[in-house]
């Protein structure tokens, strides 16, 4: 298992009640499982229209089993952004 940090912007943040905290996971996945199990209910239904950047790199379309997370990385969850 790898440990880092997950951070949490906007919307993601408001939901979670924190702007970041510890991931101990090997993927994306799973570290975003456990943030669903640690806040069910509205980040569970925000996470499913948030983007992701590891480490700076955009997720896209990867599917997050496949994203495999590096020790001391760091996982930015980023909700719709409105304006311009």
């Amino acid at each position: 298992m790898a440990k880092g940090t997950v951070r949490y912007w906007a919307a993601a943040k408001a939901a979670a009640g924190t702007a970041e905290e510890p991931y101990d996971a090997i993927t994306l996945a799973e570290a975003l499982d456990a943030a669903r199990e640690r806040h069910p209910g509205e980040l569970v239904r925000v996470l499913r229209r948030c983007s992701f950047l590891v480490d700076g790199d955009p997720v896209g379309t990867r599917a997050h089993e496949t994203v495999r997370l590096a020790e001391g990385g760091t996982v930015e969850v980023l909700p719709p952004f409105a304006g311009g």
